[in-house]
């Protein structure tokens, strides 16, 4: 794997500023979205791995996170949806691969079912249509404002964040920010909170229908565990038979920091037409 560093990209829409993180390549186009309280620093792993084989590759700080503004007055999903659109089209992104993680995920489907002309295929990292979750905002809520911050370095932090899983630790200890004080998180938990008003109230089974290119559903299976249980699994399987899943056994929700390396490969394979050799992943196609 070469060394190599992204550019920085920024793009506005609407008067909202959204950095990217650019690493280049050629080949078919990938853009990676975070998910909620994280930052396009996350992918670093999965973006040099692709990049070294064969795609344009972008990672984009959603609105309310990282270098992207800290505080849009527009939260909404749909707004979310417009950023991608946005950056896709500034940033000359040709029918990309649509990658996201958890809210980023969501992101990513609402995307691909409003712009059914824009993805080649998409990847749901420990995301899925979900449904209304009212408690979802009291929960995440208290869990960010209970971080000790400032952290006083970013191993006390990826020790704190990762809860014994190193690499989750560290890639969330890559998105703080350094103050004088120590280090802090880059967004306002109080838009973090404001970005769940739709997920506590409905469901996203109606976009997931609209939903016409290639999909992978990509879901942790481990100690942790992930967020995707089986009914929604196999409700997903139900509207739309041709979805195809992976389960990645050791790794949680943040399978994108554990297991890079075996998410970059289901990618390209899936790219490629559906893996040949994946018994060791718990791969299952349901076409």
């Amino acid at each position: 794997m070469t060394s190599f560093s992204p550019s920085e990209r920024i793009v506005v829409r609407d008067g909202v500023r959204l950095r990217c993180h650019d690493w280049g390549g050629s080949g078919t186009d990938v853009l990676l979205l975070h998910g909620l309280a994280g930052h396009a620093g996350e992918w670093d792993a999965l973006a040099r791995l692709l990049r070294d084989s064969g795609h344009r590759v972008v990672a984009l700080d959603q609105r309310g996170h990282g270098g992207s503004e800290r505080h849009p007055g527009d939260v909404s999903r749909a707004a979310y949806v417009a950023d991608a659109v946005a950056v896709v089209e500034e940033l000359g992104l040709r029918r990309p691969v649509l990658v996201g993680q958890s809210l980023g995920g969501s992101t990513a489907l609402l995307t691909a079912a409003a712009h059914p002309g824009l993805p080649r295929v998409l990847v749901l990292v420990e995301a899925g249509p979900g449904g209304a979750d009212p408690g979802v905002q009291e929960q995440i809520g208290s869990w960010l404002r209970a971080w000790p911050v400032p952290f006083p370095s970013r191993e006390a932090a990826a020790a704190y964040l990762g809860g014994g899983r190193q690499p989750v630790g560290e890639g969330w200890a890559r998105g703080l920010e350094e103050r004088a004080d120590g280090l802090w998180p880059r967004f306002d938990p109080d838009v973090m909170v404001r970005s769940l008003d739709e997920n506590a109230t409905r469901d996203f089974w109606d976009e997931w229908t609209a939903v016409s290119c290639p999909t992978l559903a990509v879901l942790g299976q481990g100690d942790q565990g992930g967020i995707i249980g089986g009914e929604e699994y196999a409700e997903m399987v139900r509207l739309r038979p041709g979805l195809h899943g992976a389960s990645v056994p050791g790794s949680g929700h943040d399978l994108h920091l554990e297991r890079p390396g075996v998410l970059h490969r289901l990618v390209v394979d899936f790219l490629r037409g559906f893996p040949s050799d994946s018994s060791c992943l718990g791969v299952h196609s349901n076409s």
